[in-house]
């Protein structure tokens, strides 16, 4: 590692470790383009119509998205969608999910991940984390369900898949639908079965953040036959067709504009073929992280389960204050101070972020249980019969995680090469070695 005769932290006003920008990551290239401007000549930017015939499914990019991705993740369907939240949103109602209904959710995660049920006037109900792997924990999940439980949405956070067999176990006793939220962890495994393939129904995210994108879009993915075509309507404004189509059971088949662009299929199909290498130049950069960063002693690297694989949307640690007597956050903040943005999101700061998300159940939505209504609504006596309760102390390993221990970085996508990895570790080991000067220090 890189020595430096001035050892004085910069946060204290010494010399930083890294003066120029990380790269940014970038996976958008030629393919692409040429992809692009296939669909401009075709003149149809959008496959898509409101009407019982071919045009109800999209247009040709569209359809060849989803053939690529189902046989890729070797599932029956997968649809195509303007981003993993509208994904989310027409998994709950394809459930047929609705007021009055539970629905175990992850309180470490993007809102999307636990507001979903509102949207169909269903509550959230929160269950703890994990403390090795930062998923639901099977333990809370059970302990939160009764009767008017009818699903639980699952989140594979940070790139890494939940306890499938746990979980699945308590699905099956209680009757319950698994929607698995895999938005972070696409091409992980667990065993033999990849992220998005575990749950009665996947989601994926195309997001200009994630391991592969289209700017904005999702996928959904299942092997059921009634839900596939419950996500379709639900996608599509479904309640121009149910008549047509002699749905029978027409809940929830209110339809919204959730349809992907041809431009975006058109580009979501180049990615799809890159995101195995993307996510090995992950995972090899992220081993070179932890084995380098494990090594100082408040430190300790993720925990992987066995016969499973990390995607690392981030690489995720845990930080002991009581080992380097001195808070976490201000530890993190003398590190970032050595370092510097990522090129394109220079606002953001130093990609290197303590706690993650503050825990969804401390949104206001929640403590006060407004959605759509001053009061009532989706918690109100009319439809809801439940006593769901939003206190922090249900959740110790989540604020644990968020106020002391987590930390993550992001420092290590592809784009990312073994110079700029130093830089990170430098910045690390130099703290480290001069942790006393900083704290007193505001």
């Amino acid at each position: 590692m890189t020595k430096y005769s001035n050892n004085s932290l910069a946060i204290n006003g010494g010399n930083p470790v890294r003066k120029k920008l990380f790269p940014p990551y970038k996976v958008i290239g030629s393919e692409e383009k040429i992809a692009v401007n296939r669909v401009i000549k075709s003149g149809v930017l959008s496959g898509f119509a409101a009407k019982d015939n071919q045009n109800f499914y999209g247009g040709k990019e569209i359809r060849n998205l989803e053939k690529e991705w189902a046989k890729f993740y070797k599932k029956k369907h997968a649809i195509a969608v303007n981003s993993a939240t509208s994904g989310l949103v027409a998994a709950i109602g394809a459930a047929g999910i609705g007021p009055g209904d539970e629905v175990i959710v992850s309180p470490y995660s993007m809102s999307a991940s636990a507001t979903a049920p509102i949207i169909y006037n269903a509550v959230p109900v929160f269950a703890d984390i994990e403390d090795k792997y930062f998923c639901l924990d099977p333990k809370s999940i059970e302990k939160k369900i009764t009767k008017r439980t009818k699903a639980i949405l699952i989140v594979d956070i940070f790139g890494h898949t939940y306890d499938y067999k746990a979980i699945h176990a308590i699905a099956k006793k209680n009757k319950l639908i698994v929607i698995e939220d895999a938005a972070q962890a696409p091409y992980s495994y667990n065993k033999k079965k990849l992220s998005g393939t575990l749950g009665d129904i996947g989601v994926f995210s195309l997001n200009r953040h994630k391991h592969i994108q289209c700017g904005e879009g999702g996928i959904v993915v299942t092997d059921d036959d009634y839900l596939a075509e419950r996500i379709c309507m639900i996608r599509n404004h479904g309640e121009c067709v149910v008549e047509s189509k002699k749905t029978k059971n027409i809940r929830n088949t209110v339809g919204f504009n959730f349809r992907m662009t041809e431009i975006e299929a058109s580009i979501s199909r180049c990615q799809l073929k890159k995101l195995k290498k993307l996510v090995k130049i992950r995972q090899k950069n992220c081993e070179f992280l932890s084995e380098e960063l494990k090594k100082i002693p408040a430190i300790k690297s993720v925990e992987i389960r066995s016969n499973c694989t990390h995607s690392y949307y981030v690489l995720p640690f845990k930080f002991d204050s009581t080992v380097a007597h001195i808070e976490r956050n201000k530890f993190i903040d003398a590190v970032k101070k050595e370092l510097q943005p990522t090129a394109g999101r220079e606002k953001e700061g130093v990609r290197i972020v303590c706690g993650y998300y503050q825990p969804l159940y401390r949104l206001p939505m929640f403590q006060k249980k407004i959605a759509y209504a001053s009061k009532g609504g989706v918690w109100g006596k009319k439809y809801y019969n439940g006593k769901v309760n939003y206190n922090v102390k249900q959740f110790p390993v989540t604020e644990q995680m968020f106020h002391k221990e987590l930390f993550f970085i992001d420092l290590m996508h592809p784009g990312c090469k073994k110079k700029d990895l130093i830089d990170v570790v430098s910045a690390f080991k130099k703290v480290w070695t001069h942790r006393s000067s900083i704290k007193n220090s505001e």
